[in-house]
């Protein structure tokens, strides 16, 4: 087991673990145990009453975070004419469509953190499949990724669109923001988020849907959220 240093202890010990915090006392702690020298991430993790093996119970979408991410996102494009020039002046990092993928194959270089393709490009798309789609980039029409309005996507991503899927251990982790957003900020991203989730439920949902949530900085000790002032 790893040893905690005195900073860890200090900061840990400011957490009360068998307490559950509203959003507003959560984010004021996040502020105070986030002692590292750079800008931690705020991140969340929520554990759901789904079982992912069942199609019916798979818990997948978007969430428009009101603040942002604080992260710089590099969006790659696949699309022709006119579709390819509107995303380019949406701010689209990298654009192209069997050129693209023709070189994405040859180097399996990878410099960009989401991908958007134009419906007509999807058969090229498919040919990466075995490299994208590892790394959870596939493009994805249930969560807007393909799309004949590329340029939307963009924009969207640009501004702080983050995509969620529930993991196979029926837990959502996702970066929602930095420490340095300030307490009002992060807890806007932290209820949209929740939200997002609470609108995701699926059909075959059976019982307690939302039963746990943990907020934490990037080095700081887990908070766990009560989840029933969210309701």
């Amino acid at each position: 087991m790893a040893k905690l240093t005195k900073n860890h202890k200090a900061t840990a010990n400011k957490v009360d673990r068998n307490k559950l915090y509203t959003v507003e006392e959560a984010v004021k702690l996040l502020g105070e145990c986030a002692t590292a020298k750079f800008d931690e991430s705020v991140e969340i993790a929520m554990n759901l009453g789904v079982d992912p093996r069942h199609a019916d119970q798979m818990v997948r979408g978007t969430v428009a975070l009101p603040n942002g991410t604080g992260k710089t996102v590099r969006v790659a494009v696949f699309a022709k004419g006119d579709a390819a020039e509107a995303a380019e002046k949406a701010g689209a990092d990298i654009v192209g469509a069997e050129d693209l993928a023709d070189k994405i194959m040859k180097t399996g270089e990878i410099d960009f953190d989401r991908v958007v393709a134009a419906p007509d490009c999807m058969a090229i798309v498919g040919k990466l499949g075995k490299i994208l789609g590892p790394k959870g980039l596939m493009p994805n029409p249930k969560v807007g990724t393909v799309t004949p309005k590329p340029e939307k996507a963009v924009a969207e991503i640009k501004k702080g669109m983050v995509e969620f899927k529930v993991d196979k251990t029926a837990i959502v982790h996702c970066m929602i923001g930095k420490v340095s957003f300030g307490e009002e900020k992060v807890a806007e991203n932290v209820t949209a988020f929740v939200e997002a989730i609470k609108a995701a439920k699926p059909s075959g949902a059976k019982g307690v849907y939302m039963k746990r949530a943990t907020v934490s900085s990037t080095m700081g000790p887990g908070i766990k959220l009560d989840l029933s002032t969210l309701n």
